[in-house]
């Protein structure tokens, strides 16, 4: 008896062993290489300032640069998403690290804007989105019973990454010069993706094929890109999350300016740290930690219920914001809070998009919905810039963005449930005849 089993047990064990661990070294190399590519998006506050003073431009022209980043990040998600499904995911992620380092370094040296809109805007925007779609992927495929949760929490280090950066680039930046700065952190961050990406690989068939955590709300089938692009639930799950994201990417391009409006000086401390590094270091902190939080909530009580909590509290710290935001403390908090309660939809609509339409075709799929990234950036960024520079004023924008967190609240546990739902249901009944 003990000479059969031993073999056995030697046999199954290395193998047994590897598939446990397998999914928890994937997500901690997807965690680092998010951490990395966080900084051009959310640092780009501390660059706004600088670039408008050394190119001599209006705020709202400076602002196309990020408008455009999101737009080659996010709006030609399809094409990031096709790409990835024909390279592995180490040799994909590793030329987005390299296009970030490449990105920074070269804007350092423009001298007017058309350039840095080709260098920060192009350059950075796709390099961050070949890395994120690259690790979402494995997310999905590799915690099929976790998948809020994972994705929350790769996706929440692209929302906590910026914390170690924000304080060492705006000191750089101080001390340095912005060239210098952007040289230094471009090198340093490309070097770290490209690490992370070299042990970065997809899950097998079989993995991909477990349950969901929640039974009877995931798809037992996998739709690919034009299937699900005929499907009313996937475009209102990209209207949904567009509405969202206008509002998160507002405050995220904005800040700088919206400290301004505030009355919120370089010289304005709190608890002796300038008001607005902390500020966007608390604001990292409450993006990344909403991500897992969120995501871990909803693979018990479900996306939408999830969805229609945290909408509402997007809603209402935006108004609470706009009423207490000339007060430093209250500026530093109640930002953290904004960012607390938007930043969820990166866990949230990937998870709900794998339940409804599968694994198999993830990458593919997801690129389409991250087009209302770039939705909810144009929205937020250059548009809510000069609606701003033409009214003096962030009240209709502020009161415009929380109408519209309580309209995707309302749409999301009201509307898209039942319907998603539905499309489970028969998806499984298609499936069984």
């Amino acid at each position: 008896m003990t000479l059969s089993t031993t073999p056995a047990i030697a046999a199954s064990g290395p193998a047994d062993q590897s598939r446990s661990t397998q999914p928890w070294i994937q997500l901690v190399l997807g965690m680092i290489a998010m951490m990395a590519i966080s900084s051009p998006q959310y640092v780009w506050a501390l660059f706004v300032q600088p670039f408008k003073s050394s190119l001599d431009v209006s705020l709202s022209a400076l602002q196309v640069t990020f408008a455009l980043f999101s737009i080659f990040q996010c709006g030609i998600g399809p094409l990031h998403g096709e790409l990835a499904s024909r390279f592995s995911s180490r040799v994909f992620a590793a030329a987005g690290g390299l296009l970030v380092g490449l990105s920074w370094i070269s804007s350092a040296y423009v001298t007017s804007l058309p350039l840095l809109y080709i260098t920060y805007g192009v350059l950075s925007g796709i390099g961050t989105g070949w890395v994120y779609v690259a690790v979402i992927e494995l997310m999905v495929q590799w915690f099929p019973r976790r998948r809020g949760f994972a994705v929350g929490m790769a996706a929440g280090c692209y929302g906590l990454g910026a914390i170690v950066t924000t304080f060492p680039i705006a000191s750089s930046i101080r001390e340095h010069g912005l060239q210098t700065t952007l040289v230094v952190f471009g090198m340093v961050l490309s070097a770290v993706i490209v690490l992370a990406s070299l042990g970065m690989k997809r899950a097998s068939a079989p993995s991909r094929a477990e349950p969901s955590a929640q039974p009877g709300m995931a798809s037992r089938r996998d739709f690919n890109s034009r299937e699900m692009l005929r499907t009313p639930l996937f475009w209102l799950m990209f209207f949904i999350m567009a509405l969202v994201a206008t509002g998160g990417l507002m405050a995220i391009s904005q800040l700088g300016a919206l400290a301004v409006h505030f009355g919120i000086s370089d010289q304005t401390l709190v608890l002796g740290m300038a008001a607005l590094p902390l500020a966007l270091t608390l604001d990292r902190a409450a993006n990344g930690l909403t991500r897992p939080f969120f995501g871990w909530i909803s693979d018990r009580i479900g996306r939408e219920p999830t969805m229609l909590i945290a909408f509402l509290m997007e809603a209402v710290s935006i108004l609470l914001l706009l009423k207490f935001g000339s007060n430093p403390v209250a500026f530093v908090l109640l930002s953290a809070v904004v960012f607390f309660g938007w930043g969820e939809i990166y866990s949230l609509f990937p998870s709900l998009q794998a339940d409804a339409f599968g694994t198999t075709h993830a990458a593919r799929n997801f690129g389409y919905l991250l087009i209302a990234t770039a939705v909810g950036s144009i929205l937020g960024g250059p548009l809510a810039a000069l609606l701003y520079e033409k009214t003096q004023s962030w009240d209709l924008i502020f009161y415009s963005i929380a109408g519209l967190d309580i309209l995707a609240a309302l749409l999301a546990f009201f509307v898209l449930q039942p319907m998603r739902i539905r499309w489970v249901n028969n998806a499984l009944l298609q499936k069984r005849a």
